[in-house]
């Protein structure tokens, strides 16, 4: 096929936020679009689930409202039940299930223009025009196909996995929130995290290392340890019933050397992760994807490298200086304490994370 005829202007290789916001944006800018993505609607995976403040205002941009519930601040608590709180202070939060998102992201996509072939894409041909995979020809791709990213790892892109080694365990429950917050149990190894995503439905996700749970245990033997750990919250939910199953992600931390690759632009956790713990996986793929398409309507991918670290900055510095300050557990036992006695300073780290 000859590099100047092209089947689509625009691949996008997976159906998760990055992969659907981008094509969302790419086809309300006028490109033809292609989503790749094997699984069936909706895509789930380990996720927080807990939109920022900023994330929420880049989907109601889009004209993307799904059902939630709003959010209207972070919760710091010990496994005793102290309690710092930091308000969101410019609007809020949302808790919505991953599905659910995904789905209304899809449907705006479709409706947008947008089509899909339900396939697997783990190579990518590509030289000065444009890019092959699947069997279609198109002038770019957008690789949003996860933290493992097999495109990412065709392309041969480098990629620093630093310490500590954290893993994430999510299931939801049948209950009633009991905060209209999100929630963060600090534990002596692990962390727990509450988000209210429905009227009746809580998400309780776990971080933690491998010295609290081997990753090589099933995920339901190693979430229902970890959960034991935080006996309050095993009290909230002693009659609660799972409403999912439960489902692992990690090893979290993934810096690739590089997010644009030719024709090729990297985005969600396929760019790279630093952590869940402040709860900005979302709201930064819903970014990235609006700047990898302005990038490429501009015909230069090289802005979109630029961009990435710009707008990813705060939440890697900020992120990684929390994660290493608590990896000892006498550190861990000290964050609430601080949080409660400098909560100015709180609520100043709040306020940052919550414009990404």
């Amino acid at each position: 096929m000859s590099g100047a005829v092209y089947d689509t202007d625009l691949l996008v290789v997976g159906a998760g936020p990055a992969g659907l916001a981008a094509a969302l944006h790419a086809a309300r800018a006028g490109m033809s679009v292609t989503v790749c993505e094997k699984r069936p609607d909706p895509v789930d995976k380990a996720c927080g689930e807990g939109l920022m403040p900023g994330g929420v205002r880049r989907l109601h941009a889009l004209g993307v409202r799904p059902e939630g519930v709003p959010l209207v601040g972070i919760d710091y608590l010990d496994p005793s039940g102290r309690r710092a709180h930091a308000p969101f202070p410019a609007g809020p939060g949302m808790g919505v299930r991953r599905t659910a998102l995904q789905a209304a992201l899809s449907a705006a996509a479709h409706a947008a223009g947008a089509h899909r072939l339900d396939v697997r894409v783990t190579a990518v041909a590509q030289d000065a025009t444009g890019v092959t995979a699947a069997g279609v020809r198109a002038r770019w791709l957008i690789a949003a196909d996860g933290l493992h990213s097999p495109l990412r790892r065709h392309l041969g892109v480098p990629v620093r996995r630093g310490f500590p080694r954290r893993f994430g365990l999510r299931r939801h429950w049948r209950a009633e929130p009991w905060s209209r917050s999100v929630q963060v149990v600090w534990g002596p190894h692990a962390e727990a995290y509450i988000t209210p995503v429905a009227a009746d439905q809580v998400g309780v996700a776990v971080l933690y290392r491998p010295a609290a749970a081997s990753p090589d245990t099933a995920a339901h033997h190693a979430y229902a340890a970890l959960l034991e750990t935080f006996p309050h919250l095993c009290r909230r939910l002693a009659h609660a019933d799972p409403a999912s199953s439960v489902r692992g992600a990690g090893p979290m931390r993934q810096y690739p050397a590089r997010r644009v690759v030719g024709r090729v632009l990297l985005a969600g956790d396929a760019a790279g992760y630093e952590d869940a713990l402040t709860g900005e996986g979302i709201s930064l793929a819903l970014a990235q994807a609006e700047a990898a398409v302005d990038a490429l309507v501009a015909g230069s991918p090289a802005r979109y490298g630029h961009a990435w670290r710009r707008l990813t900055r705060r939440y890697r510095w900020l992120t990684r200086a929390l994660v290493l300050a608590t990896a000892h557990p006498g550190a861990r036992s000290l964050l609430v304490p601080g949080c409660r006695a400098a909560p100015a300073a709180f609520r100043a780290a709040v306020r940052q994370l919550a414009a990404s």
